[in-house]
């Protein structure tokens, strides 16, 4: 995934941009590097995977302005702060919004492609998670109105006779039902299934 990935520097001193640059392209990742915030957010897109580096003192808009801004949108890169002395308590600010870390200056190069392979690795499981998701709901949009309620009920916990009884249909009916239900929802087992409702549930 990292080869697709990029890391996106946002800094506006250009000595800093083009030596972060060279040192994440030393380790073959794809960099792309910004004077502003308001330039990355003009030239970002979330469907691009990544990571993103960002000065926390900018002027006009500052990293933690830029992070605000990012969430208000619902893209949710993940970012590492680059700050410096006195900065602290506004990254601290920025950790508690999600950010993945930050780095005090100065920091060693070895310590901050640590960090960016981390955050890449956060972005791969949050894009992967996301896609389940939308899989799943994809699926339940297949689901009828009836196999919907037996699902639903089924994921309660409850037995065949028992649905049966509830919808007043025979178990026989309920499990041709729930035999759809399995088949439509790519589920293997009953656990599957509960996963995959709760997983629509809680996204």
């Amino acid at each position: 995934m990292e080869n697709n990935a990029t890391v996106f520097v946002v800094d506006d001193e250009v000595e800093v941009r083009e030596s972060l640059r060279w040192l994440i392209e030393s380790i073959d990742l794809n960099v792309e590097t910004f004077e502003s915030a308001e330039e990355f957010l003009r030239a970002y897109n979330p469907d691009r995977p990544g990571c993103a580096v960002i000065d926390m003192r900018m002027p006009e808009v500052s990293g933690l302005e830029l992070q605000k801004k990012l969430k208000a949108k619902g893209i949710a890169l993940p970012l590492i702060f680059i700050t410096g002395f006195g900065s602290v308590p506004i990254a601290v600010e920025a950790l508690k919004m999600g950010a993945v870390d930050f780095m005090e200056k100065p920091f060693s190069d070895q310590a901050l492609l640590d960090k960016i392979h981390h955050a890449l690795e956060i972005d791969r499981q949050t894009r992967l998670k996301k896609s389940r998701n939308e899989n799943v709901s994809a699926r339940v949009k297949d689901l009828t109105s009836r196999e919907k309620e037996i699902m639903d009920l089924v994921v309660q916990g409850k037995a065949t006779k028992r649905i049966a009884v509830q919808l007043g249909i025979s178990p026989k009916t309920v499990e041709a039902h729930r035999a759809r239900v399995m088949q439509k929802m790519k589920a293997d087992s009953i656990a599957d299934l509960v996963r995959s409702a709760m997983s629509v549930k809680v996204h």
